[in-house]
């Protein structure tokens, strides 16, 4: 009898930890901070428990209030009674304490701490809850379109899932939106009380030209790391998820960032070779007359695409167009879609910008209110090109399933529709 009631429960268990253990996979991404370009990829795109690096998104979150002016450095956030039963590690708040905004961000880089993450959702979003449902928006809106958030902390729960891929778009863009704050990520040590809380990220003071970002672990993920090494003016973002130990997860990661420097050297010594100049062919059903398309459909969902050879061929081609057109009016833009909203908008703008490098650099990013009979719309819009380089971007963009259609200035998207 005990030993069926023992049976019954060890496969009850198998039952419910499978859906963990199967999402506990080995996956790595390094990637050039600046272009994107891809340097090494092994299972970027399988969907991971994230653990700590979950505390990435909650930074970006506590810089957003900053930079929206919601809150200071100085602002004092308070300690619930739930916040101060979070389970290791954690500072040790007490319930009823306050805690600066300033402190909290360095306890979450170097100590990692879980009731910090609970005391910054709980002040931002009311509950913890709330406040995860607002990073799960928010990380679709940048592009992160694998990535599900359940908590702040980033403590065991099965629906908490992100991949190698959506930590780097994360790295990249907390490092370009928010430079004021960035260099917390490289701190090394944080007094707090009595006590002095070190840094998790061991590859800070030994791996030289190391400026961030954090560590993660729990029994289902492994040991997970987001790296920055910056080296001789080279900036390069390093995830690696599973890892087996801390030791070996850190050596790991350095081994994959001498590989990826010495392949950027050898990459950056080939001469580019010609590129041709094909014309595109714009398919009608990409874009509807309405503009309205889902963010979701127009974030990065191919993790697979090389930022890096868009940015390439494009600079290739767009060179070609302004020799041939240099008398040729900026006019012309590319729309890459139309929200209901402002926000979505803009986002959907920088995810096009970061697939296609410095290459629209010279364009301007243009958010049109536009009112329609059935409501407000708000189009996607890089201006100031050639309208060969607006053809050309669309050509890059569509061959990767991303909705673009080229527009003159001042034109109807519908009517550019309705010419073809």
């Amino acid at each position: 009898m005990v030993r069926t009631i023992l049976l019954t429960f060890l496969v009850f268990a198998c039952l419910v930890m499978a859906p963990l253990l199967a999402e506990a996979r080995y996956a790595s991404l390094v990637v050039d901070a600046d272009t994107g370009m891809e340097l090494h990829a092994r299972n970027a795109d399988t969907r991971n428990f994230p653990a700590s690096l979950t505390k990435i998104m909650t930074l970006y979150m506590v810089f957003e209030a900053l930079k929206q002016r919601k809150w200071t450095l100085a602002t004092r956030l308070k300690v619930s009674h739930r916040a101060a039963r979070q389970p290791q590690t954690r500072l040790g708040l007490k319930t009823g304490t306050t805690i600066t905004v300033r402190d909290a961000i360095l306890a979450l880089i170097t100590r990692s701490a879980n009731d910090v993450a609970t005391v910054v959702g709980e002040n931002m979003a009311g509950t913890e809850f709330r406040f995860a449902v607002r990073m799960t928006d928010r990380a679709r809106r940048l592009g992160m379109s694998r990535t599900t958030f359940r908590n702040a902390s980033g403590l065991p729960n099965r629906g908490q899932l992100s991949t190698a891929r959506d930590m780097m778009l994360l790295t990249r863009l907390i490092r370009d939106d928010f430079p004021e704050y960035y260099h917390y990520f490289r701190t090394k040590r944080f007094r707090f009380g009595r006590r002095v809380y070190r840094n998790h990220n061991k590859l800070l003071g030994r791996y030289v030209g190391t400026n961030g970002v954090k560590t993660g672990y729990t029994n289902a993920s492994g040991y997970n790391l987001v790296a920055s090494v910056s080296r001789d003016g080279r900036n390069l973002i390093g995830v690696v998820f599973g890892g087996r130990s801390g030791a070996r997860r850190d050596r790991h990661m350095i081994r994959l960032m001498e590989k990826s420097f010495k392949k950027l050297s050898q990459l950056r010594k080939l001469p580019a070779p010609p590129l041709p100049v094909p014309r595109p062919v714009l398919n009608n059903q990409l874009v509807a007359s309405s503009g309205e398309v889902s963010v979701r459909e127009n974030m990065l969902n191919n993790g697979s695409d090389r930022k890096n050879e868009l940015s390439d061929e494009f600079n290739s081609l767009t060179n070609t167009r302004r020799k041939v057109e240099p008398a040729a009016p900026l006019r012309w833009g590319i729309q890459v879609g139309a929200y209901s909203s402002n926000h979505p908008a803009r986002a959907v703008i920088k995810t096009v910008r970061l697939h296609l490098g410095a290459a629209l650099i010279h364009g301007r990013d243009n958010v049109e209110r536009v009112r329609r009979s059935h409501g407000t719309i708000y189009r996607a819009r890089i201006m100031g090109l050639l309208e060969g380089e607006a053809r050309d971007a669309c050509m890059i963009l569509i061959s990767k399933h991303l909705p673009c259609v080229p527009v003159p200035g001042d034109v109807d998207v519908a009517q550019v529709h309705r010419s073809q």
